[in-house]
């Protein structure tokens, strides 16, 4: 069974391994059936995963609906994070509906597709510092959450050094806060995290393996399909980072343990961490995934 850390000042104990779901919107060189999907679920409860985030346009609700249709009858077993603020067009392509009527939209759109009565984290997606601090979104999140129709508010910043955002977080009610964070991408570090711990929020690392990259597959010169986002990525940079990663590996990872769970507890070693959410295209990921947890310490 899976370790479980508290989520900041929430009452919710979360498994330290996650599950990331952007991939079931068809935008990671794959489209997943209803039958992979459920496969996929089963698999990361039976190992004591709790915890999955999702978010409104990975497809148009498509990774929400998946996985409400999975959860049928298996509610009450699952931390279902979702998130608001952006619109779904195609491959890549986003509109960013976030007046106080589209997040209300927004929410009911994500209560249908998720098949369920109640959000456990609502989350802001990636959006501007005047948004964030609109009083109507505000008023409509706390409405909701007086309704039952969310529990928690949360904020998955961007970029991964928001710390308006992160140090206003307690003001705005919200408790999670959701950031980029693995061994090559560690703004969140300097100010982000410290911010967390002082006003005792929960902080759920996302793109652990960064998008991949440190899951050990990948090497200089790797290409990736024309329906796969990495394929969109500068490839000079993708290159730098294939070749830190390299020596990562060389260097820092120990013998005998596999990249991609070393690179997930790695991240879990920060005390600010509560939990990761990698993303998986099959059981066995959930499954090796599932076995980071073997690395850390509650």
């Amino acid at each position: 069974m899976i370790i479980q850390r508290r989520l900041g000042n929430t009452e919710l104990k979360v498994s330290v391994i996650g599950l990331g779901t952007w991939q079931f919107g068809g935008e990671w060189g794959k489209d997943f059936t209803q039958e992979e999907v459920d496969a996929i679920l089963r698999r990361a409860e039976e190992l004591g995963i709790n915890l999955l985030d999702t978010a409104e346009c990975y497809g148009d609700h498509l990774s929400e609906a998946l996985i409400g249709s999975a959860l049928r009858g298996r509610r009450e077993h699952w931390i279902i994070a979702t998130k608001f603020g952006h619109r779904f067009h195609g491959f890549m392509q986003r509109s960013e509906p976030r007046t106080p009527a589209d997040v209300q939209r927004q929410l009911d759109d994500s209560l249908r597709a998720l098949r369920t009565d109640y959000i456990d984290i609502y989350q802001y997606h990636s959006v501007r510092n005047d948004e964030f601090d609109d009083p109507g979104v505000r008023e409509i999140l706390q409405r909701a959450k007086k309704a039952g129709k969310i529990r928690h508010i949360g904020a998955s910043i961007s970029p991964p050094d928001n710390i308006y955002q992160t140090d206003g977080a307690t003001a705005a009610n919200v408790q999670v806060i959701q950031v980029v964070y693995n061994r090559l991408q560690r703004e969140a570090e300097e100010k982000v995290l410290p911010s967390c711990r002082k006003q005792d929020l929960g902080v759920l690392a996302r793109v652990p393996l960064a998008s991949g990259l440190l899951s050990g597959k990948y090497r200089p010169g790797a290409a990736f399909g024309a329906n796969d986002f990495r394929s969109t990525q500068d490839s000079a940079r993708m290159e730098q980072r294939l070749a830190e990663v390299e020596r990562i590996a060389r260097e820092e990872v120990p013998p005998e343990v596999p990249m991609a769970q070393w690179a997930l507890a790695w991240c879990l070693r920060h005390p600010a961490i509560s939990a990761v959410i990698p993303g998986c295209k099959s059981v066995e990921q959930v499954e090796s995934n599932a076995r980071a947890a073997l690395l850390i310490k509650a």
